[in-house]
């Protein structure tokens, strides 16, 4: 039986939102345990899993960080302003439930005086059900971050729920480790911090270990919903996306024609990603010291950053697969 969903499940549900990853870095250290030679934590809090080996070196990374929301202000009523840590679209945050760290729950809503059609980050605030200042403060600081509180479910081939980005590349890495073919290479699952504000951690990790290969996992967007904003050759269920590149970086050859390479000796059906908006720690990776020849494995996945993200677990297995193959048999 896969363990993708029952994978979501505990790194999905834990509290991480950018800069605050403490809690997701706790259940992937215990996942990975059993699978690794060593494990370390770096200044910037990303968590490194080390496969010794004395061959390549070879990093994979994928962010374990969320968005969220800070909260930056309460008002004698006891309503919260907030900003937000990570890229949010306001039409996804309308009356939905956000919790904070301390287990407090609240809704964000808006100031209805304002036409909807002019709304911005402003004019929108959560509710936490307090009757005053004073009684919203017994409950939440100016500086609280909070995520989102949304229900996981797994539908046939489909999982859907908050922060598929980037916990469902979390759990193809975990579901990588446990698959690993014998090798001489010196493999680092890294699960990286900070990524939705700047893709700060990966940067620093890729610098200390110094990898001749980097590949990263992550979420990309889909081509296959109706009336789409723009054409994208990619489509949830038909297998893992080789990114050629995004808005931050130009994947190395080398290392697409190796994953190219893995997918044909496994036969998995594989799409190629070309991403017009955004990009990933693949960027940061390809930049740190002097260069580093970088790739990235991306699962399809509709309605990015919303509380209801949906992609494929048949997508999710084919993707640790891969990257399984290609670091141990291929580069």
């Amino acid at each position: 039986m896969s363990k993708v969903f029952e994978y979501y499940e505990k790194v999905g549900g834990a509290f991480g939102p950018s800069g605050r990853e403490e809690a997701v870095r706790q259940v992937i250290a215990a996942l990975a345990e059993p699978f690794v030679d060593e494990i370390t934590t770096d200044t910037m809090g990303s968590l490194i899993c080390r496969k010794k080996g004395t061959g390549r070196k070879i990093l994979m990374a994928a962010h374990m960080d969320s968005i969220g929301v800070v909260a930056t202000y309460i008002d004698e009523k006891g309503f919260i302003r907030f900003s937000p840590v990570g890229g949010l679209f306001k039409g996804d945050l309308i009356n939905i439930q956000v919790r904070f760290a301390n287990g407090t729950r609240g809704v964000i809503s808006y100031e209805e005086k304002t036409p909807f059609k002019d709304l911005a980050m402003e004019n929108l605030f959560i509710d936490v059900g307090a009757a005053d200042k004073t009684a919203a403060e017994r409950l939440v600081r100016v500086g609280d971050f909070a995520v989102y509180d949304a229900p996981r479910f797994k539908q046939g081939d489909a999982i859907c729920g908050p922060y598929l980005d980037n916990r469902i590349g979390c759990v193809a890495l975990l579901l990588a480790m446990e698959q690993l073919a014998a090798t001489d290479n010196d493999l680092y699952f890294v699960f990286t911090v900070q990524e939705e504000v700047g893709l700060r951690g990966a940067g620093p990790a890729a610098f200390a270990l110094q990898p001749d290969y980097g590949i990263a996992l992550d979420v990309t967007d889909t081509g296959d919903l109706p009336e789409h904003k723009y054409p994208m050759a990619v489509h949830m269920g038909a297998g893992p996306a080789i990114k050629v590149m995004d808005s931050s970086v130009l994947c190395a050859p080398a290392v697409r024609e190796a994953l190219a390479h893995a997918a044909e000796e496994l036969a998995i059906p594989v799409q190629q990603e070309i991403l017009q908006f955004g990009g990933t720690d693949t960027a940061a990776l390809q930049r740190s010291r002097g260069g580093v020849p970088s790739g990235a494995i991306s699962i399809a996945t509709r309605y990015i950053h919303s509380p209801s993200e949906m992609c494929s677990v048949s997508d999710v297995e084919r993707a640790a697969a891969l990257l399984a193959h290609t670091v141990c048999t291929i580069l």
